[in-house]
């Protein structure tokens, strides 16, 4: 198995992981957060979307024209870094359009990875990362950050009194 192909099958098994946290968990639930918590559903989805654009494709291969299309720069400020979770619905698109984003960068992730030369992975990325520094590094940080997500989402489905997903 080659290093591309190790980290490429890290990241679809932290995405499919999160994906058993969200599948029959219904809209209203989504932007609930327990007493006494800091988050939601919906944000931490939104936020896995925008981070995987920025560390599996923005950092591998730059910005494009078409990436408007695919991450929107009003989704970028409402799910990235330094952003707040609000749990007013009001204030954020439907669960269904944050899923739908969700899904779709994961899919371009998947397809834009899928042929990186093997000398690449050892470039360094651009724009730099503070615990990262090679396309290998950003990618495996990838997988490790959905991680970390996807026990936060698994967190707050118990707070709110979900049984455990295995």
């Amino acid at each position: 198995m080659s290093r591309l192909e190790m980290v490429r099958g890290m990241i679809r098994f932290a995405r499919d992981y999160t994906r058993r946290f969200l599948d029959n968990l219904p809209p209203e639930d989504w932007f609930r957060q327990p007493p006494g918590g800091v988050t939601h559903i919906a944000w931490q989805v939104g936020h896995l979307a925008f981070a995987e654009y920025r560390l599996a494709l923005l950092r591998i291969r730059g910005t494009r024209l078409e990436d408007e299309q695919l991450l929107p720069t009003w989704f970028l400020k409402q799910f990235g870094k330094d952003s707040v979770p609000d749990p007013d619905p009001a204030k954020h698109p439907a669960p269904e359009r944050i899923r739908a984003v969700f899904d779709r960068v994961h899919e371009r992730t998947m397809v834009e990875t899928a042929d990186i030369p093997d000398a690449d992975l050892d470039q360094p990325i651009v724009p730099s990362h503070p615990l990262v520094k090679t396309k290998l590094e950003v990618l495996w940080y990838c997988s490790q950050h959905e991680m970390i997500h996807a026990g936060q989402i698994a967190l707050v489905r118990r707070l709110l009194g979900y049984a455990p997903v295995w």
